[in-house]
């Protein structure tokens, strides 16, 4: 493997740990159940992605080409922000209310609030 390709892997490599750090920093810190969801499907999709890609390109300079390996970064690609959607979806639903600072909510009119209470009834609390 050649200097180059080396740096390049070990790009891909730092930049998905970097995001996967990030997607549990945020899994830990952030308020509500629609801003921990965002950082871990988005965030933590990235990051697998990444050090996915890395990985292929590693073995692929080698001379070894995995299918399997094109397979999972596809995968991941196509079904970790649909389940993410799912989540923050089922969440909105069943009532989770957001955080009392958060400053929109599109489906408010859309969809009314069926059993959730609005902002204002809760005096801003999480339930």
């Amino acid at each position: 493997m050649t200097g180059i390709l080396e740096f390049v892997v070990l790009a891909f490599i730092l930049i998905g740990a970097f995001f996967s750090l990030v997607a549990a920093i945020g899994v830990v810190r952030l308020p509500d159940v629609y801003t921990r969801n965002h950082a871990a499907s988005k965030s933590a999709t990235l990051g697998v992605m990444f050090i996915l890609i890395g990985t292929f390109l590693y073995f692929a300079a080698e001379g070894h080409t995995n299918t399997r390996l094109i397979l999972a970064i596809v995968f991941i690609f196509l079904t970790s922000p649909v389940g993410g959607h799912l989540i923050n979806r089922a969440a909105y639903y069943t009532g989770v209310n957001m955080w009392d600072q958060s400053v929109r909510d599109d489906l408010r009119e859309k969809v009314g609030y069926g059993k959730r209470k609005s902002p204002e009834d809760t005096g801003g609390k999480i339930s």
